[in-house]
């Protein structure tokens, strides 16, 4: 009987019922590295799972291809690339020679030193969350995954691209509705795939634009109008282009993060030794930000088109085959991780891929990394006791994964 026929892998039913699929990767990772899924409901793939073969095609854009998508998904839920959302070209989709092209107008702003502007902004937001989160010092109870998770990368990244604060719930309505497309309660309503495609599109257009606008007239010192004025090749970016652009920086950026939080304080809960020790030893922070990201590997797959035939493992890979990167089981390779189910915030090296590998290697790695230590450092620093205070809720959708809900009971020290 074969390991899966890639159901388990790519399913949103799936994940929010299970989470990711831990067993099925370890079987296929010592069984079947490059696995064929054959399933009558998806366009068959190969399953790609082992960390050192996701390097190996991700080091190779001209062979393993990101257009025309990124996407593993039943083949009655493809959405037209020519209206709504589909028809905003996005940087993840793209590749050499566009890609670098495109990636050059923002990259100059995701650098440590550019973004040190945003740093009290960051740190304001980790105050101020956690400020609300202790009350007066008493027992108090959250929904952290949307209470604090979704809360502070959507500040950031709202001050980052010039979206007002009355604009915030707007955008993290779409956002969610964007990576969860399939799920009953953060999915939108009443409608199939491409209808949503349609519908967010022309929101995103209607949220995103005013703010375009006024940075190609008005700009700033900020990352809204370095997109907003940004040229390829010396022409500025038509209309389309400049929309998937903000989209991407600020999806991505945020259910990413938020996913990575959620995730992170999951897993100290789940290992009160590793929390205790972090709040002994708060020079771990960075560290214990890699680890979190290892474990909980939000962006959980991509896929690539191969260009043109080709070998991996002895298996022969056709052009025009499809290839999925399963991000989340090569942070789980005994190669390459001692005791790789072992939650160890002082893990050194991590060679995680959580962030990507090669030419698309996340462009806001430092600003995720940095967003995720501000708000850890002022979380462990006062937070006095924590605990699970029910069920953990998956999200329904395989592509970006986390908890839909996670409630805790806790006490927090207020500020000084």
């Amino acid at each position: 009987m074969s390991i899966t026929d890639g159901y388990e892998l790519v399913s949103p039913d799936f994940y929010g019922q299970n989470g990711p699929p831990h067993e099925i990767w370890r079987q296929l990772r010592e069984q079947s590295p490059v696995h064929r899924c054959d399933n009558k409901d998806i366009h068959p793939f190969w399953a790609i799972t082992k960390h050192e073969d996701i390097g190996t095609i991700s080091k190779q854009p001209d062979l393993f291809e990101s257009y025309p998508g990124i996407m593993l998904v039943p083949a009655n839920q493809e959405i037209n690339r020519e209206q709504g959302v589909g028809a905003m070209r996005t940087l993840i989709e793209m590749d050499p020679p566009r890609h670098r092209q495109f990636r050059k107008i923002a990259s100059p702003s995701f650098t440590p030193r550019s973004l040190s502007k945003l740093d009290p902004e960051i740190e304001k937001s980790a105050r101020e969350l956690v400020d609300h989160l202790a009350g007066n010092g008493e027992e108090r109870e959250c929904d952290y995954s949307s209470d604090v998770a979704a809360a502070h990368p959507l500040r950031i990244l709202s001050t980052a691209l010039g979206i007002s604060r009355d604009h915030e719930p707007e955008i993290l309505r779409v956002t969610n509705q964007l990576f969860a497309l399939d799920d009953d309660e953060l999915g939108r309503p009443g409608e199939d795939r491409q209808a949503a495609a349609m519908g967010l599109g022309l929101e995103l257009f209607n949220l995103l634009n005013p703010i375009i606008e006024d940075r190609k007239k008005n700009p700033r010192d900020d990352l809204a109008s370095v997109l907003a004025n940004g040229l390829v090749d010396g022409e500025p970016m038509t209309q389309l282009e400049t929309l998937g652009y903000y989209l991407i920086t600020f999806t991505a950026g945020h259910d990413t993060t938020k996913n990575a939080l959620a995730g992170g304080m999951a897993a100290l809960m789940d290992h009160p030794d590793q929390l205790e020790l972090l709040q002994k030893n708060p020079d771990l922070i960075p560290s214990a930000v890699e680890e979190i990201i290892r474990w909980t590997s939000p962006v959980n797959f991509m896929r690539r088109t191969a260009a043109r035939d080709t070998e991996l493992r002895g298996q022969t890979i056709k052009a025009g085959d499809h290839l999925g990167l399963f991000y989340g089981s090569a942070n789980r390779d005994a190669d390459v991780f001692e005791d790789p189910f072992r939650f160890d915030i002082s893990r050194d090296p991590n060679r995680h891929v959580g962030f990507g590998v090669g030419e698309h290697f996340c462009l806001g790695a430092h600003l995720a990394r940095r967003s995720q230590q501000a708000l850890l450092k002022e979380l462990v620093s006062r937070l006095e006791w924590v605990e699970p205070n029910g069920e953990r809720e998956w999200i329904k959708a395989s592509f970006v994964i986390g908890f839909k809900h996670m409630p805790i009971r806790y006490r927090i020290r207020p500020s000084a």
